[in-house]
């Protein structure tokens, strides 16, 4: 076996793979929960449909367009983000010092500036491994091999390039604190989005930078427009890229430029003498002076700040310059104002051009063929996986793709056909307009918990439409609400799935946090934006599980709750998603609100509006055990107070504290009009006391309870009714109950629309099971043998009947049955006569020469058992011999009646008896008489003719 590569991606498990059959596929809910102990322990999971469903595509392909999403692949994984980010802070700090900044190589490589950075600090410092001569142990972690010297080279691009950037992180090169807690202790503010789309990004502009001035009276100006700032481009943009399509360069780029190496040798960072102040070129030089050192001699070692004209000695910065810098120069001041804004929210961008599904369909088709120089169906999906992974993991180099998601299927149309829509479905195909998965109608089925939520909200009530490009990713993420999903891939090429089961979801975000915690910093819902990847390999190597799938055209893909999911596709594809909630998601909703309330994160919808407007409507027509989730998750709610917010929008009724969407409850006070908070934040709306405060209400104690009552109504009769009907199956022999009871039950969950369920199952097919015994049982009770046998009768076309055996196999399945029948004490009865008929006919049968009178006796009796007996045919035989032996008998002892003929009709009825010894010795006994008379009778006639 091939032996992996270093860093080569190795693809996780297989998650499980459904195949229901049509009977199972009738309901999903029901098969989503019959599979749900299975799949939700790995997070995601497969079905595949029967043979033959395949939904026509219905949705307008000349009318769809879109504007896809760019995707920069190494800007989505987590960690090489941290390095991209690093390097930039890196190159920007350069920069403002008027220096380029070169990133060199090592070992014909490039040189990991940011895993040299974390080493160092891991092990003290540049001064400690300076001193305790650990730059070997550097050179080794990274990965070089020993004895090449490399240390030396390590420590010398360190000093270099990155330890004057450590120090001003420090401070040590500022003459005093300039930082304010409004530029070092921002609180971080959540970006206020539309629920489900990822951030978009900020233009990121470099800082405003203001030119040299000589005398502090001139006003001579070099600026730099805002255009320019857009334009600038980022040190991750300029590494080289293969990208779908050309981008438009800017107009005007200021040259600061990232440039890499060819040897490892040390290049000084470049510089100049323009910044110097001469008493040549400036008459008022003089009144210019180092901050540091209050001096103003050496004056062509003086610098002026571009910033804030700020004078300093080369020689007095911490760390000193050995040249003047060349470029623009910012002072240590500037810098820390400079490099200390907070980073701008990384997100996606929109690409410049709109997309109809041929054109993206080219590009995509083209884009894959030219990278992997092969047709697009002959590239192998375990190559396409391994080359994304590797391409999200470099910094060499920049793939920047395209992703049409998150396209709404209420404005182009759904994939799967619907009522009233544009395309027209044939009458073959009508049944995929009311399929329970068809993802139109998943959500709003009245077995689904988002069927009680009025809005239509795209992505979860109605599907969202992905086209998908070679590379296009989607990033780790859990549903809104922590609510199932479902994802169908109409046509194209497979889309790779990796999945965590979601009790493995605190475990997955420790351990992004922990290795990229310089994202959380600046983000910390870094992970609700759905812009952030990381390898699977990675995870699992932390602990966390991690399971895989590729989704072909024509297969679903499920997500469980709080399952974290990620993924990309294989090339040009279709899809279409749709979030969905079955009762046993309420306690996780529940959970998902309180994490998002700690969180201060924006609800998508009112789960406690939910609640109530379920329980409302407990009546006999609600699911039962939907609503004993309901009534377990009002149990807390009812002991709150209530509040009046329903009739107002979503936004209009948020907590100013943690964006949870209020209804049963808010405060409010007259100084924040407009604002209102949740009872969990009480003291967060203002220092007014509480008696300025007012709770707004939506239900009494008395309106709630009957709403309670109702649910716990509905949901106790169910409960009541599952206790019953385990107790009569589970009950033993004296204490079981009739078959009526058992139909009283079906009958009951019938009425009361209990839903479907094992137990309900096992009682119907127990019942079903106990008629059927209970119908049998009466016919061999009162059926009668319609046909008897009588002495020199015959034996007409006799019924089919059961064997003594089946017989008693049947009263052993009565008595194993869990309920009891009436017939089958009866039938016990049955089979002990049957068992002493058939003992009085072995003991019979075997005499010589049995009774006739005891023969006829047993067959008689055997006339009230309607079973196959096997010993009537043998008993009919022996009846027929004994009556002939007794003819026989009879007439011998009448000699003197006795004549030729009754012998010849005796032996002519033993010759049709079957053969029996008794019967044997009486025809010889017969013949050999009839002989002997026949022979005298001759004898006499001659003697009478003579």
């Amino acid at each position: 076996m091939t032996q992996p590569r270093p860093n080569e991606f190795i693809a996780p498990p297989e998650c499980p793979v459904f195949e229901p059959s049509w009977e199972e596929f009738a309901d999903p809910f029901a098969y989503i929960n019959k599979i749900r102990p299975i799949a939700e322990k790995t997070g995601i999971c497969k079905v595949r449909p029967p043979k033959g469903w395949q939904p026509p595509f219905a949705c307008d392909v000349d009318s769809l367009h879109f504007t896809p999403r760019i995707q920069r692949l190494n800007e989505l994984e987590a960690q090489t983000r941290v390095k991209l980010n690093f390097l930039d802070q890196i190159a920007k700090f350069w920069e403002l010092q008027g220096c380029t900044l070169k990133i060199p190589h090592v070992e014909r490589k490039i040189l990991d500036l940011y895993q040299l950075n974390k080493l160092v600090n891991d092990e003290g410092g540049f001064d400690a491994v300076c001193r305790e001569r650990r730059w070997s142990k550097i050179a080794l972690k990274m990965g070089f091999a020993p004895g090449k010297a490399i240390g030396s080279h390590l420590r010398s691009h360190y000093e270099r390039i990155l330890y004057p950037y450590n120090l001003f992180q420090t401070g040590a090169n500022l003459l005093k604190p300039t930082l304010t807690n409004d530029t070092k202790d921002t609180d971080y503010i959540p970006h206020d989005l539309p629920q489900r789309q990822s951030v978009q990004p900020l233009e990121t502009c470099s800082i405003a930078r203001r030119a040299k001035r000589m005398r502090a009276e001139e006003g001579c100006m070099k600026t730099v427009t805002e255009e320019d700032c857009e334009n600038r481009p980022n040190l991750r943009r300029r590494m080289g890229s293969y990208v779908a399509k050309p981008e438009p360069q800017p107009v005007k780029e200021l040259p600061v430029q990232v440039k890499q190496e060819a040897t490892e040798h040390e290049e000084p960072i470049t510089s100049d003498k323009e910044n110097v102040l001469t008493k040549k070129n400036d008459p008022t030089v003089d009144q210019y002076m180092c901050l540091v050192c209050g001096s103003g001699s050496e004056e062509d070692r003086l610098l002026l700040c571009d910033g804030c004209d700020d004078s300093y000695h080369t020689f007095c910065l911490i760390p000193p310059l050995h040249d003047v810098p060349k470029g623009d120069w910012r002072c240590p001041k500037c810098l820390a104002q400079e490099c200390g804004k907070p980073q701008v929210a990384f997100g996606f961008e929109q690409a410049g051009r709109d997309y109809s599904l041929r054109t993206f369909g080219d590009m995509a088709d083209s884009f894959k063929s030219d990278y992997f120089n092969m047709p697009v169906h002959m590239v192998p999906t375990e190559l396409v996986e391994k080359e994304f992974w590797r391409l999200v993991s470099t910094i060499e180099e920049d793939v920047t793709v395209e992703y049409g998601a998150d396209i709404a299927s209420k404005e182009f149309g759904s994939g799967f056909p619907i009522r009233g829509g544009r395309f027209q479905v044939s009458p073959e195909d009508e049944d995929y307009l009311s399929s329970g998965w068809n993802l139109n109608n998943m959500p709003v089925i009245d077995s689904s918990v988002l069927t009680h939520i009025t809005a239509d909200i795209c992505g979860m009530k109605l599907p969202w439409l992905y086209v998908g490009m070679c590379f296009s990713s989607f990033c780790w993420h859990i549903e809104d609400h922590w609510s199932y999903s479902i994802n169908y891939l109409h046509w194209g090429e497979p889309k790779t799935w990796y999945g965590a089961p979601g009790y493995a979801a605190e475990k997955l975000e420790g351990v992004m946090m922990k290795l990229a915690p310089e994202l959380f910093e600046s983000q910390p819902d870094l992970l609700h934006q759905l812009v952030t990847i990381m390898n699977p390999n990675t995870l699992m190597n932390h602990g966390v599980p991690i399971y895989r799938t590729n989704q072909c055209a024509g297969e679903f893909v499920i997500t469980f709750p709080r399952a974290y999911h990620s993924g990309f596709n294989q090339g040009f594809n279709f899809a279409e998603a749709v979030n969905f909630c079955t009762m046993d998601w309420m306690p996780m909703g529940r959970m998902c609100v309180d994490h998002y309330r700690r969180l201060n994160r924006y609800c998508v919808f009112s789960h406690d509006e939910m609640v109530c407007k379920m329980a409302s409507k407990a009546d006999t027509t609600m699911d039962v055990a939907l609503a004993s989730a309901v009534q377990r998750d009002m149990t807390g709610v009812q002991r709150s107070q209530q509040a009046e917010y329903d009739l107002l929008p979503d936004e209009e009724r948020q907590c100013s504290k943690c964006r949870t969407t209020c209804y049963l409850s808010a405060l409010t006070c007259p100084c924040r009009p407009g604002q209102l908070v949740c009872l969990h934040h009480a003291h967060e709306l203002c220092s007014c006391p509480p008696s300025n405060l007012t709770l707004n209400y939506r239900f009494t104690m008395a309106e709630l309870f009957p709403m309670m009552e109702a649910v716990t109504v509905r949901a106790e009769s169910y409960t009541d009714w599952v206790s019953h009907v385990s107790d009569i199956l589970e009950a033993k022999q004296d204490k079981k109950s009739g078959l009526e009871e058992l139909r009283s039950l079906v009958e009951e969950a019938e009425v009361k629309q209990f839903p479907p369920s094992d137990l309900l199952r096992q009682l119907r097919t127990v019942t079903l099971d106990a008629e059927k015994c209970a119908g049998v049982a009466q016919q061999l009770l009162i059926g009668k043998r319609q046909t008897r046998y009588r002495s020199g009768g015959r034996k007409s076309q006799s019924q089919n009947l059961l064997t003594v055996e089946e017989l008693r196999s049947f009263v052993r399945q009565l008595h194993n049955l869990p309920c009891s029948i009436r017939q089958a004490p009866l039938l016990k009865d049955l089979l002990t006569r049957v068992d002493d008929f058939q003992q009085s006919s072995k003991q019979l049968l075997s005499d010589e020469a049995p009774s006739p009178a005891a023969l006829q006796g047993l067959l008689d009796v055997s006339l009230g058992l309607d079973v196959a007996l096997p010993q009537l045919a043998l008993l009919r035989e022996r009846l027929e011999q004994a009556r002939w032996l007794d003819g026989v008998k009879e007439a011998s002892g009448r000699p003197h009646s006795l004549c030729l003929d009754t012998m010849r009709r005796l032996i002519d009825q033993g010759v049709g008896l079957a053969p029996h010894a008794s019967v044997e010795r009486a025809m010889a006994r017969l013949q050999e008489l009839l002989t002997m008379s026949e022979h005298w009778e001759e004898r006499a006639c001659r003697l009478m003719e003579a």
